[in-house]
């Protein structure tokens, strides 16, 4: 479709902005809203519920009913498995309505929605539930006389508090996973992109996911938020955001009931360069690495790390590349760059680049705001040459398409660089050297690495961090670890 055709489709389209709670859209119960406007040109949307206390009340004891019934929980896997891959289908047949949505809410191209986002989520949900009827039990190997049963089951009721950069495709790598082991989830969308996790509750209801199991609560973190991090009958809290909020959250459940608390939490992403690298083929990676999704990614390579021997060679290649990265209107097409989500985090982008000035680091591309006639938050990827360890856009996460450009002289200065950081999310590296290769992906303390290319995967990897960037595992079969218990089970045979 072209822009004027998906600039009719956003005319037309209805916007639900109510919380979901044991299987019914309703108000938050205090009456409060906030407005949820559009990064694209400022427009307000819709109103939002915004639910506190009172509500989380609510849901918890719906969430918990409804898994104490046993009617989701207990089901057999294949049962869920079916109800799950419905659930998949209607979105995939929704996909055009919730990739404008996700434009609309977020500002993310309309192509990164419909092509990744959207179908991003719908697989991950069917992926999950075709495993959940895979995962077996074990036998413990004890003396002939006992029968040691090794068994997984359902934690109970999981909180879920996902970020805005992507709404429903994190979501869904909570939500998939806790639904198919049989737990009850209380989803509480980011307040800045909160639109498709309201929307998919209807989809979920249909599906055949039975009432209570399945609930949405926008709102604040300050209100909501904190609610469910410190309610006593919540089992389960995945989180995806901050390290600060991580921390809060870790808080939270000592001082509540010692709910298990899972996150994945900042990253400041090394991308090395050695001087043996295919130059061409860096550049462009190291120039998407930091603009797509507007450099909104918890995985962004915004540490540049090039050997000093190719640094002006790579960086003229990088400038080059980035041409093709420059902001759009999100509802064409042809934009691979979009708006920033609001305007508070295009300011807190726009004064880190003032910081890094300051700091004594060269502007060397972009740092400015662009298409601001819109009424829309844009900013053009930015460069930063000559940037040392020491200083705060080379360590703190700016979350926008900001590059920090180090310099080193050898491997282990490479490797030493790249870890000198509080955070571990991911890591990337290029060389034609087999042997370096493996070398440095060893050394690197990061939860996912790249080899000759960056930001890849999909549902069969495992997707977390090290250090402060959090604990746990989202995607892949070891997901389910973190919304089940094991239970040992001794049976005396004679």
């Amino acid at each position: 479709m072209s822009l004027s055709e998906w600039q009719r489709k956003a005319s037309a389209l209805k916007f639900e902005g109510r919380a979901f709670v044991n299987g019914e859209y309703r108000d938050a119960e205090g009456g409060q809203q906030f407005a949820c406007h559009s990064p694209i040109d400022g427009r307000l949307l819709t109103q939002v519920a915004s639910c506190d206390q009172a509500d989380v009340e609510l849901a918890v004891a719906s969430a918990r009913r409804a898994f104490d019934s046993g009617e989701w929980s207990q089901l057999a896997p294949a049962e869920r498995k079916k109800t799950l891959q419905r659930f998949a289908r209607l979105i995939e047949a929704h996909a055009e309505e919730l990739a404008l949505l996700e434009t609309l809410d977020m500002g993310k191209p309309i192509s990164d929605s419909l092509a990744l986002d959207i179908p991003g989520s719908w697989e991950c949900i069917d992926w999950t539930a075709e495993a959940i009827d895979k995962v077996y039990g074990e036998i413990a190997p004890i003396p002939a006389n006992q029968l040691g049963l090794i068994t997984r089951e359902a934690a109970g009721v999981v909180a879920a508090i996902v970020p805005w950069n992507f709404p429903l495709q994190m979501a869904c790598w909570k939500i998939a996973p806790a639904l198919a082991m049989g737990n009850s989830v209380i989803l509480k969308p980011s307040e800045k992109s909160p639109l498709t996790a309201i929307r998919i509750a209807a989809l979920a209801k249909q599906a055949g996911i039975p009432d209570g199991v399945f609930n949405v609560l926008p709102g604040f973190g300050h209100s909501v938020g904190k609610a469910l991090s410190l309610h006593p009958d919540i089992d389960v809290l995945a989180f995806t955001g901050s390290t600060g909020v991580a921390k809060v959250l870790l808080e939270a459940s000592g001082q509540s009931n010692m709910k298990r608390v899972w996150l994945e939490a900042g990253g400041k992403s090394p991308h090395i360069v050695f001087a043996d690298a295919d130059l061409d083929r860096a550049a462009e990676s190291v120039a998407a690495g930091i603009a797509f999704n507007q450099g909104e990614v918890c995985t962004a390579g915004s540490r540049l790390l090039v050997d000093a021997s190719v640094k002006d060679q790579l960086l003229a290649k990088v400038r080059q590349a980035l041409e093709a990265w420059q902001p759009g209107h999100p509802l064409d097409p042809q934009t691979r760059v979009g708006a920033i989500v609001d305007h508070q985090q295009m300011e807190k982008i726009l004064e880190y680049v003032q910081i890094g000035k300051n700091e004594g680091a060269q502007l060397s591309y972009g740092g400015v705001q662009t298409l601001a006639e819109t009424g829309g938050t844009y900013v053009m990827p930015t460069i930063f040459d000559g940037v040392s360890s020491a200083m705060r856009i080379s360590r703190e996460e700016i979350f926008g398409p900001v590059l920090s450009v180090l310099t080193f002289a050898d491997e282990r200065e490479a490797i030493a660089m790249a870890n000198d950081s509080e955070y571990g999310l991911a890591a990337g590296l290029w060389t034609t050297h087999l042997g370096r290769a493996h070398r440095v992906a060893k050394a690197l303390r990061a939860g996912s690495v790249w080899v000759n290319q960056y930001d890849v995967g999909d549902m069969t990897a495992p997707f977390g961090g090290f250090k402060q960037s959090g604990n746990g595992r989202d995607k892949s079969l070891h997901a389910f670890d973190k919304y089940s218990e094991l239970k040992a089970t001794w049976i005396n045979l004679e």
